[in-house]
C-alpha cells in the first residue's frame, strides 16, 4: 500500500515538473517574444516615420501610417504568443473574426469615426495647420486622427471632434485658397457726399501696401438704412495677412472720414407730434 502511494505521488510530481518546465518555458518565451515585438514594433513605426519625413510625405497622413504599422506589428506578435501556449492560427483567426462582428454591432458609432476619418485622409478637404470650421467645431487642425480630429481654438483650448461630425456637415476651410476678401460694412450721414467719402476710402485702401492689386480694391454704395447711407468697402488681401489688414483697416476709417468732414453717425429716430396730441399732453 505504502509502495503503491509512493508511485502515484512520484508519478504526480513527475507530472508537474514536466507541466512546469514545458508551460514555464513557454511563458518565458512568450514573454520574450512580447517584448521584442513591442520593441520591434516601436523601431519599425519610428523608422517609417523617419522615411516619411524625407520623402516629404503630408503631415496629415504621417501619424495614420505610423498607428497602422505599430498595431499590425503588435497583432502579428499577440498571434505570436499565443501560438506558444498551443492556440491554433485558425482558432485565432476565428475567433477575431466573430470579436469584430460583435464589436461592430456595438461600436457603430464607432467604426463611423474610421470610416469618416479615412475619407478625410484620402479626400483632404483640410490639412495639419489649415483653420476650419462647421459651425459648431472651429479650430486650426493639429492632427487628423482614425477616430477623430486634434484642434487648436483661437483662444488656445485644444479640441477633440469626432472624424463623423466634420465629414458629414458643410465646412469652411478659411486656410486653403491663398488669397481672402475684406468685406467691411460702412455707414455714413445722410449730410455727407458719398463720392467724397468713397474716393478717401478708396485712398486708404490703395495706401496699404499689403493689399493686393488684382482684383482691384473698390467702394461701392450697398443700401439705404434709416439713419445712414451704407458703404461697402472691398479689398483682396493674403490669407496669411487678412486678419491684420482688417483690423488696420477698422482702425483708420473713422480718422480718414473725418479727414474729408464725413461722420459714422448714430442710429437716429425722428418723432412728429401732432397738434391732437400736444392737446393731450398738455391736458
Amino acid at each position: 500500500m505504502n509502495i503503491l502511494a509512493v508511485n502515484q505521488l512520484s508519478s504526480i510530481w513527475n507530472f508537474l515538473l514536466e507541466s512546469s518546465l514545458h508551460y514555464g518555458l513557454n511563458a518565458v518565451l512568450a514573454i520574450f517574444t512580447l517584448a521584442v515585438g513591442w520593441w520591434l514594433s516601436s523601431r519599425f513605426a519610428n523608422a517609417l516615420d523617419r522615411v516619411m519625413i524625407r520623402a516629404s510625405l503630408d503631415a496629415t497622413l504621417r501619424p495614420v501610417l505610423r498607428s497602422v504599422l505599430l498595431w499590425l506589428v503588435r497583432l502579428v506578435t499577440l498571434v505570436a504568443v499565443l501560438g506558444q501556449f498551443g492556440v491554433q492560427t485558425a482558432s485565432i483567426v476565428a475567433v477575431l473574426g466573430a470579436a469584430s462582428l460583435a464589436i461592430g454591432l456595438a461600436l457603430q458609432g464607432t467604426l463611423q469615426n474610421i470610416a469618416a476619418g479615412m475619407m478625410l485622409l484620402l479626400l483632404r478637404p483640410f490639412q495639419v495647420g489649415e483653420y476650419i470650421s462647421n459651425g459648431s467645431i472651429e479650430g486650426t487642425v493639429d492632427e487628423i486622427g482614425l477616430f477623430a480630429t486634434k484642434l487648436t481654438k483661437a483662444d488656445g483650448i485644444c479640441l477633440f471632434a469626432p472624424n463623423n461630425q466634420l465629414w458629414n456637415s458643410a465646412l469652411t476651410n478659411f486656410s486653403r485658397n491663398n488669397t481672402r476678401r475684406i468685406d467691411m460694412p460702412i455707414g455714413i450721414s445722410y449730410k455727407d457726399n458719398p463720392t467724397v467719402a468713397i474716393q478717401a476710402l478708396k485712398e486708404l485702401l490703395l495706401a496699404d501696401e499689403r493689399i493686393l492689386a488684382t482684383p482691384a480694391p473698390f467702394v461701392v454704395v450697398t443700401d439705404h438704412a434709416d439713419s445712414a447711407v451704407m458703404l461697402n468697402l472691398r479689398a483682396w488681401t493674403t490669407t496669411s495677412q487678412y486678419w491684420d489688414v482688417r483690423w488696420s483697416i477698422a482702425q483708420k476709417v473713422q480718422a480718414t472720414l473725418a479727414a474729408v468732414d464725413c461722420s459714422i453717425p448714430f442710429p437716429m429716430r425722428e418723432l412728429h407730434i401732432t397738434r391732437e396730441a400736444e392737446a393731450k399732453l398738455a391736458a
